[in-house]
Formats: structure tokens, sequence, C-alpha cells
């Protein structure tokens, strides 16, 4: 299975998070509220396509009714099993370093 990096872990769990609207400009905003990153377009939509390469991201088009797009539609995001399993398994990869840290130096 291939390996997640950071960014790529980050806007996968951003997708989870956004349960009934995972749309790229969501998942943008929410990377940049809370995870105090910068987030351009080109590089989410880089990274959304790295990860549908890699089998862990999926995509539908939903009909827009947003003035703006024109009619235009809409790429709902999703995260396949794959991903699924590949967020599980960064998720045990960091709890398992994580585990018997009870204070990273500087922390009181």
């Amino acid at each position: 299975m291939a390996k997640l990096g950071e960014f790529e872990l980050l806007v996968l769990l951003s997708i989870l998070r956004q349960k009934d609207a995972p749309y790229a400009n969501r998942v943008r905003e929410d990377l940049e509220a809370n995870a105090d990153r910068r987030v351009t377009r080109g590089a989410l939509y880089r990274t959304l396509d790295r990860l549908t390469e890699k089998g862990f991201l999926a995509w539908e088009l939903d009909p827009s009714e947003v003035p703006e797009r024109g009619g235009h539609p809409m790429r709902r995001l999703l995260v396949t099993e794959d991903g699924l399993a590949a967020v599980r398994q960064a998720r045990d990869v960091l709890a398992t370093f994580l585990d018997g840290v009870d204070l990273l130096p500087g922390e009181t």
C-alpha cells in the first residue's frame, strides 16, 4: 500500500470531517482554519489528483445550485476503502510513537 504524506493525511482527514459536503473549497477552509496552514488551490488540487492516482480518493459530480458557479457541477470527494485503510495505518503508527510520551520538551 502506498504511504501517505503529512499533507495527504490532513486532506483525507478533512474530507472525512466534512461528512455531507466534502467539496474542495470546504476542505481548503478546514485546513486553513484548523491545521494553521495556508493552502493554495493548486497545491490542494495536485494533492487530490495524487490521492486519486494512489486509489485513496474518488469523486463524483453533483449538480450545483450555487449561482456563482453558473450551473457547473461540483466534485464530491469520497475517501475509498484503501484511503480509509491508509488513514488507519497512519493513525496506528502515530499512536505507537506517541504512546509513553507524556510531555514533549518545553511543555509543562
